[in-house]
């Protein structure tokens, strides 16, 4: 036997508890990256993975490097033209990043069963594992676990032992898992993700990515496991209250996440593979003798007395437990021949086993763990007609119906031996009715319609102020309002245009851009058109647009500018974490303060991409600033109730940002930079139509008006060199 099969053997047969799970899939990590190993897939309908690495170099450059391939994936193939190959199609869709509760080859469960749904619509999955490559350098490995769907699985790199379930993500850690998640985005150019957060470890790696939907999938009441630390159950508060959706699987964990206030909170229960585990009906072939069968973790929450209850009242039935047993249950049943023990089982195994069984039963014991527990094999136990016996577990009380909910041991045996002597086709085709619509496809569809649903989120009015410049504003109103910029997920946006007085068919386009239908899935889902017969000024204008708006947070947008995906949420995501920030603005290319960072300028798309990098090496940062520069900023409507509009005295233009800013800090707020947004600026395009004199003129004007109300102007500076890594 092979060192790999041995590994096999042991994984699913031994009772190891998850850390040693985790350990083993660490060592099998390191024997796949052996060259000529190559990796499989113990999963039925995935193919041959391929293992890859991308690792930073001594240049900060993306260097891939093939780990472990097959002999039919190597012969003939061209290592770059493949690793291009990747990436094509992801870049105008919207991907899945799942950070998981458990590797994909451990127990098919929820999260895989919900990434390769999405992945079978068309959706880009990226399963980030529980289990890491021990390596100093950021980087991480992939394999592919599909060979039609686009559906990867990530394995991080990370200096030394790390576990998910008992270490914490922070410092040099999480800077170098924040790398690896840059190096990522980068390798399969994606654009715009979602976050799907599945256990409370990843919430800091997760949520630096300010710009993404993030959502929490809860499927489990996490404080319950024994190995839950505390800063897991404070990660899990902060993460309710920052995602933009929680999941809940149960009614138990809809309080809870309730109760910690979440935003926008939702159920969506477990299911089942219906057609893997149907294979386990056939009623021609008659059972040669009775069986009590149960399968999954045979853990901290499985009711030993009430199995050796069963043993002791059907001496000559064999009880068959198909699972890891992580609490010594075999030891304390050992007196009991008919009771076997059979292991850990791979998931394609279980239809035969489920089978063999004459009555299915979920013995679990009542604590707090298990009242929160939606059981996934009730719905696959139903699938195959077998009659379900379980403890009076909340989420079962509206399978009456089906299942045979017991309050104590008298009722369970009672119940079981019942089961034993049933023989009704029409109660087995009623739990198969049941399952059939309980499926993973149907709970994948319901995630997608609560993923678009944008109803619960805030509303984002973005004012521009336009003076000719119509090819500008064409362009600006565009990376707003295009689906496949902006992503599929983005927030609701509220678009004012408030013209002074084109010349130039700027007026004739706005007309006819207000009257288009808005685009499937497009972030805009408003639109209004205010036409001046004069050029009243930029602050004047504003400040009609500002009167209109209806959205939770304001945006001062120019004209000039280009937006990138993301950009609303990023921006709003600073000001929802900290509730002294009274306005934030992004990096970009062109102003004449801090907020402009160095990036190349051959090419607006060269421009884009190194600021996408210069974003994801500073995710989840920001950069304190005095003034703002209003080519973009957003602040929350409270703030503006309570410093009220731009100050109409700075006209046409030309220091109402530096008066506004501040207001905004005598009002005891902050201003800051979001390090982790960029958008595009042209810089002063309405301006550079005016004479330099005339300029000038305006300036000296404004800037006397500003030193009247607040002493001596301070020019505003750019920031040190030492403060822009791209420098």
């Amino acid at each position: 036997m092979s060192v790999l099969k041995l590994l096999k053997h042991l994984y699913f047969r031994l009772p190891l508890s998850p850390a040693m799970r985790h350990r083993l899939g660490l060592l099998k990590r390191k024997l796949v990256a052996r060259p000529g190993n190559p990796g499989r897939s113990s999963t039925a309908d995935v193919d041959a993975p391929r293992l890859e690495r991308a690792t930073m170099d001594q240049s900060s450059g993306i260097r891939l490097q093939m780990v472990a391939q097959s002999q039919a994936q190597v012969e003939g193939a061209d290592l770059q033209t493949a690793d291009e190959t990747l990436g094509l199609g992801l870049g105008e869709e919207t991907v899945a990043v799942f950070f998981s509760v458990i590797d994909w080859h451990f127990r098919h469960q929820r999260p895989q069963q919900l990434a390769l749904s999405l992945a079978r619509r068309g959706i880009p999955v990226f399963y980030i594992s529980v289990n890491f490559v021990d390596d100093a350098k950021a980087g991480f490995r992939f394999e592919r676990l599909h060979p039609e769907l686009q559906l990867y699985q990530i394995f991080l790199h990370v200096r030394g032992a790390h576990s998910v379930y008992s270490d914490v993500s922070d410092g040099e850690i999480l800077r170098q898992q924040k790398l690896g998640q840059r190096m990522m985005w980068e390798q399969f150019l994606i654009r715009d993700a979602i976050h799907i957060v599945q256990h409370p470890y990843w919430t800091a790696l997760a949520s630096s990515v300010s710009a993404s939907k993030l959502v929490y999938d809860c499927m489990d009441f996490h404080a319950g496991f024994s190995n839950t630390s505390q800063a897991h159950h404070l990660g899990e508060q902060a993460l309710i209250g920052q995602a933009d959706l929680t999941i809940v699987s149960s009614d138990y964990l809809f309080g809870m996440a309730s109760e910690a206030g979440a935003k926008a909170l939702t159920v969506i229960r477990n299911a089942t593979e219906y057609a893997h585990f149907h294979k386990a009906y056939n009623p021609s072939q008659p059972h040669p003798k009775p069986v009590i069968g149960y399968y999954g973790a045979i853990a901290e929450w499985f009711d030993v007395d009430l199995v050796r209850s069963l043993a002791l009242a059907f001496p000559q039935v064999e009880i068959r437990l198909i699972g890891a047993d992580t609490v010594n249950a075999q030891a304390q049943l050992k007196e009991f021949s008919h009771v076997r023990f059979l292991g850990e089982h791979p998931y394609s195994g279980l239809p035969d086993q489920l089978a063999a069984f004459s009555v299915c039963i979920i013995p679990f014991r009542i604590i707090e763990l298990t009242l929160a527990t939606n059981p996934v094999k009730v719905y696959e136990y139903l699938s195959s007609g077998k009659p379900v016996v379980a403890v009076d577990l909340p989420e079962l009380r509206s399978m009456d119906h089906l299942v045979a909910r017991c309050s104590n041991t008298a009722s369970f045996i009672a119940s079981v031996g019942a089961a034993l002597n049933e023989n009704d086709p029409q109660k087995q085709q009623a739990r198969m009715a049941f399952a059939a619509q309980q499926t993973w496809e149907h709970r994948a569809s319901d995630l997608v319609l609560k993923l678009r649903d944008s109803s619960h989120e805030p509303l984002v009015s973005v004012v521009i102020v336009t003076y000719n410049n119509k090819r500008l504003t064409e362009r600006c109103l565009k990376s707003l309002s295009d689906p496949k910029l902006q992503g599929a997920y983005a927030v609701p946006i509220e678009l004012i245009v408030v013209d002074n007085a084109s010349s130039d068919g700027s007026i004739e386009m706005l007309q006819a851009w207000n009257q288009l239908r808005p685009e499937p899935f497009a972030p805009l889902c408003s639109r209004k058109v205010i036409l001046n017969l004069e050029n009243r000024g930029f602050g004047p204008a504003v400040n009609q647009g500002l009167a209109s708006a209806q959205g939770e947070y304001l945006v001062i947008l120019n004209n000039d500018t280009i937006v990138t995906a993301g950009w609303a949420r990023g921006l709003m995501r600073h000001l929802q974490r900290d509730p002294e920030l009274g306005m934030v603005g992004p990096v970009t290319n062109n102003i004449g303060n801090e907020s402009m960072i160095r990036l190349p300028d051959d090419s607006i798309k060269q421009t884009c991409l190194a600021a996408r990098r210069y974003n994801l090496d500073h995710a989840g940062e920001r950069y304190p600033l005095r003034i703002a520069a209003f080519f973009c900023v957003m602040m929350p409507r409270r703030i503006y109730d309570l410093v009220g509009g731009l100050d109409e005295r700075f006209v046409p233009g030309f220091f109402e940002d530096d008066d506004y800013c501040l207001r905004i800090a005598q009002a005891g707020f902050k201003i800051a930079c979001a390090e982790d947004v960029f958008v595009y600026h042209e810089l002063s395009a309405s301006f550079d139509q005016l004479a330099a004199a005339k300029r000038a003129a305006i300036f000296e004007r404004n800037k006397a008006l500003f030193e009247a109300k607040w002493g001596p102007w301070i020019p505003h500076q750019y920031r040190p060199v030492s403060a822009d890594t791209n420098g």
